[in-house]
């Protein structure tokens, strides 16, 4: 659960504060009337992404043995590539998101209002919906990523409305910079995820690379229950993870971290 609220908070913060720009500056320049065009292109998005998703889970549920360990494998380390490349583009274009739209609206005939706000919104739709499948297949919880996700889209609709509401007075640089770090950390359980599922696909069973690095107590805090379901979704955790498992883990979580750190260049 927590894992979904926390792709759904940051993902549906992104889309609020789009359209929330979209609207205010269409207000600001006496274009009230145009905001029609702007609401008519998130609702489309929601629904696109309504539809992709439940086509998506429908197919992707049907499915077992090595087929099974295939699409997972894949969703998961296709998740972690996006994923990953989410929070850098975020990270590059946050500070200029609100005049880069600005400078679109100005730009904009009505019907190009409606395709900006519908590739805003459904470009974030179609990545949680790819974030929440393999959060739903790392923890073998359906019902409890569709409730976290829902709160967290309801409660990123809110403050994306109180941050406009209440001229910006939440620091969303330091907002973006904590997610986005507990997000990587998400994207290393992903990419290990995926390395786990390739291996059992190929039947790779012998040496010391899959080789548990670690076996917890049967019945323990870190085997079971849901502090192990949290641990698990979240961070990849898994109580006996391969050696390999293990090593991609780190592999990718020690250099994006690094790369996410290094200050951005300004441009000339």
């Amino acid at each position: 659960m927590t894992t979904s609220f926390l792709i759904t908070l940051r993902e549906g913060l992104e889309a609020s504060l789009i359209v929330a720009i979209l609207l205010t500056y269409l207000s600001k320049t006496n274009r009230k009337a145009d905001a029609r065009y702007v609401w008519s292109g998130t609702i489309a998005a929601v629904v696109a992404c309504l539809i992709a998703g439940t086509a998506i889970y429908l197919a992707v549920d049907g499915l077992h043995g090595k087929v099974e360990q295939a699409v997972e494998g894949t969703i998961a380390l296709a998740a972690a590539a996006v994923l990953t490349q989410m929070i850098f583009w975020m990270k590059k274009n946050a500070q200029n998101l609100s005049a880069e739209l600005r400078a679109k609206v100005d730009a904009s005939a009505k019907t190009a209002l409606f395709v900006i706000a519908f590739v805003a919104v459904v470009r974030e739709g179609l990545e949680t919906v790819l974030f929440l499948l393999s959060a739903e297949t790392s923890n073998s919880s359906g019902s409890s990523v569709v409730i976290g996700g829902l709160i967290g889209l309801i409660a990123s609709i809110v403050l994306g409305i109180a941050i406009f509401a209440g001229g910006r007075k939440v620091n969303l640089k330091q907002f973006f910079n904590i997610t986005a770090v507990l997000l990587i950390l998400f994207a290393a359980g992903l990419a290990g995820k995926a390395v786990h599922e390739y291996r059992e696909l190929i039947g790779w069973e012998n040496g010391w690379l899959v080789q548990p690095a670690w076996e917890m107590a049967k019945g323990s805090l870190w085997q079971s229950g849901t502090f192990y379901d949290f641990m698990k979704g979240f961070f990849g955790w898994h109580y006996a993870a391969e050696n390999i498992r293990v090593i991609t883990y780190f592999a990718f979580l020690l250099p994006t971290l690094y790369f996410y750190r290094k200050p951005v260049k300004s441009a000339a």
